[in-house]
């Protein structure tokens, strides 16, 4: 993962933002590649599932044919909006402040991130010996050692209780030990964790450690996800507004004015591709879990009786997408919810997931979810909020016995001209994230390999293998000299290419460097003009996974590269 990041700064895929001032954690900027890929994630998933869409057509696996069309919501909207969809009251995670370094993480995260920082791998390298029979025996003595060392406790944890107190911490644990209410045997190194972090176990019971200094944390407290903003000149509760945690709502409220102003009918998908915002506590791994994200989202409305036969189609369509975008290995897998994971009202939920390389072996992260939401969303506009724990569904009361959050009121329901049928339309919600799908394919593409250079002698190159169709450059065109005329048929090339797709030009350097740099940017076809050319009006073209050289007339390259982008 390291090799990949450092790649994606220095060839232009990503930077971190307002990097000139230190960066700002959990917001990232695409580069001149990254911001091509980028887009071309999103092109390609919007021509598939909405442009270029048959909806005259049954396609395989669907119960009929179907319309889709799309969307483009603001990214601010009316507060009662996610009032009524639960945001306000729900949409928080769980929060705690090291009470030493200040700073916030997420109580799910701290596990993983305390295993994996810095400062614990050094104290149980320190602190734990193997015994004869395989198991680990910790050592209070080197543990006291390890708080002591300036390079090692003192420097790495430094807001651990061990560290700012040893002799004072460790004999909380030897205490217990001493009364048998721990054992050796159960001496874990996070239960160890606990009681290095502890100062005063009799007044504050065993502290849970801060993955970056080590210092203890505050209980979990809720923490809200959604950025505050106000829409006004002044600043109150009543001009209040957030930026959108998800695209989803914007396309639920327009639902009606989608079927009034247009000619589809349900089943009918509508699909918007934005920016969304999470005031995420602890956002780490890369673009993996960022504050500011894009994401490509689809509500399909359907008749009730067809909902779960809809959703195993969308289920099934999209895994095949980002297969044939580039994901088809192992790495990526369709893991269906289990049943005490869904809500009630629906009738399956299922995510897209892929092993990004900075998760533990056998971990998958999720790069799209596909959930069957019933008409919960559309009746919580019509409605009010409603409880997600009532069966069937009721409208959430306060105190008063009064609507806690009130609906809009507006009838969002839906009537079958053909059969004069009116219903609630039931919602699968395709929900994919464009940053963390780029970032699949960046994991994806990157490989080590070697080839042979400019004297024929095997050298290691590092090649992003994209999908031609994702790909940021599609090919890149080199003169074999400045001179003799190549320059000029060149770069005739590169602006009959350039019309049709993103193309390179390059004369600098040796053409087994120049086609290193194309390599490392993931160029899949690379055509060179040299002597022969001006003979015979060919070129060399070169494929980037494979290799191959083959002579192609020159008349014929532009069609030829743009048949093996499409596929067609």
């Amino acid at each position: 993962m390291e090799k990949l990041v450092s790649l994606c700064r220095r060839r232009g895929f990503l930077f971190q933002s307002s990097e000139i001032y230190g960066g700002l954690n959990g917001f990232w900027d695409y580069g001149p590649l990254g911001v091509e890929l980028k887009r071309n994630v999103k092109e390609a998933w919007w021509r598939d599932m909405v442009s270029a869409h048959d909806d005259l057509a049954t396609l395989p696996g669907a119960p009929s044919p179907y319309e889709m069309t799309g969307l483009d919501c603001t990214i601010i909207m009316h507060p009662q909006v996610w009032k009524v969809s639960g945001h306000f009251d729900l949409f928080a995670d769980k929060m705690q402040t090291c009470r030493q370094c200040k700073k916030l993480v997420r109580a799910d995260h701290v596990a993983d991130m305390t295993r994996d920082a810095e400062w614990a791998q050094s104290f149980a390298a320190c602190c734990f010996v193997p015994k004869p029979d395989g198991t680990m025996s910790f050592n209070s003595a080197e543990a006291i050692s390890w708080a002591k060392t300036r390079k090692l406790g003192r420097k790495l944890a430094p807001g651990l209780a061990l560290v700012r107190d040893p002799e004072v911490t460790m004999s909380w644990l030897a205490e217990d030990i001493e009364n048998e209410s721990v054992t050796p045997a159960t001496l874990t190194l996070p239960l160890v964790l606990s009681y290095m972090a502890t100062a005063q176990k009799n007044e504050t019971g065993l502290q849970t450690p801060c993955p970056h200094c080590g210092g203890d944390l505050t209980e979990p407290r809720d923490f809200n996800l959604m950025f505050e903003s106000h829409a006004g000149a002044l600043q109150s509760d009543e001009n209040k507004v957030f930026l959108r945690p998800e695209t989803a709502q914007g396309i639920f409220v327009n639902f009606k004015n989608v079927i009034d102003s247009s000619r589809v009918k349900v089943p009918v998908g509508i699909a918007q591709i934005g920016k969304s915002f999470r005031n995420e506590i602890t956002p780490r791994n890369f673009t993996f879990r960022s504050r500011e994200f894009e994401q490509m989202e689809i509500e399909f409305f359907c008749h009730p009786s067809q909902s779960a036969d809809w959703y195993k189609f969308w289920r099934d369509r999209r895994m095949k997408w980002w297969q044939e975008i580039g994901l088809a290995g192992e790495r990526l897998i369709l893991r269906d919810h289990h049943a005490d994971e869904l809500s009630h009202y629906s009738t399956g939920t299922a995510d897209i997931e892929y092993a990004f390389p900075f998760l533990p072996e056998g971990e998958y992260g999720e790069l799209e979810g596909i959930a069957h939401r019933g008409d919960f969303d559309l009746r919580s506009h019509m409605e009010g909020k409603l409880d997600p724990n009532s069966c069937p569904l009721e409208v959430q009361k306060g105190e008063d016995g009064k609507p806690l959050h009130k609906g809009s009121g507006r009838d969002l329901t839906y009537r079958d001209d053909i059969t004069n049928e009116r219903f609630t339309p039931h919602v699968i919600e395709p929900s994919a994230g464009a940053d963390r799908g780029t970032l699949a394919l960046l994991c994806e593409a990157y490989h080590e390999d070697t080839a042979p250079d400019d004297k024929g002698k095997e050298q290691t190159r590092v090649v992003m293998k994209f999908h031609p169709r994702i790909a940021p450059i599609k090919a890149a065109v080199f003169p074999l000299v400045k001179k003799d005329g190549m320059p000029e048929v060149a770069q005739d090339l590169y602006r009959a290419l350039k019309k049709k797709f993103p193309a390179f030009y390059d004369e600098k350097g040796a053409v087994g460097r120049r086609y290193r740099r194309q390599d490392e940017a993931g160029t899949p076809y690379c055509i060179t003009v040299d002597g022969q050319t001006l003979q015979d009006q060919t070129v060399t073209m070169r494929d980037r996974d494979t290799l191959e050289q083959v002579r192609l007339k020159l008349d014929d390259v532009v069609a030829e590269v743009e048949r093996r982008v499409t596929g067609e």
